[in-house]
């Protein structure tokens, strides 16, 4: 009877632990999931920054961000657009 015991003891302590294996493994298949849908987010961002900086670095790169910069406005001014009157 006290073998009995034990043995059905262990399945149970094995039993339960399984269970609690198995929803921490879920829980960190979805923090995965999580962070290499972050990871892709941020390969993209750094793909555009690379790519930005390759082109302000290449021949012209100067009057590229010379234009870019033209349409920038400096603090404390007021923009004012001038429009021809159609007749």
């Amino acid at each position: 009877m006290i073998g009995l015991a034990l043995k059905v003891g262990l399945v149970v302590v094995a039993g339960v632990s399984l269970v609690r294996l198995a929803t921490a493994y879920q829980e960190r298949m979805e923090r995965q999931g999580e962070l290499s849908a972050v990871l892709g987010l941020e390969r993209a961002k750094l793909s555009k920054a690379r790519e930005r900086f390759d082109h302000l670095f290449m021949v012209e790169g100067e009057q590229r961000l010379i234009r870019e910069q033209n349409q920038w406005i400096a603090p404390n001014r007021l923009r004012v657009v001038w429009q021809q009157a159609t007749p």
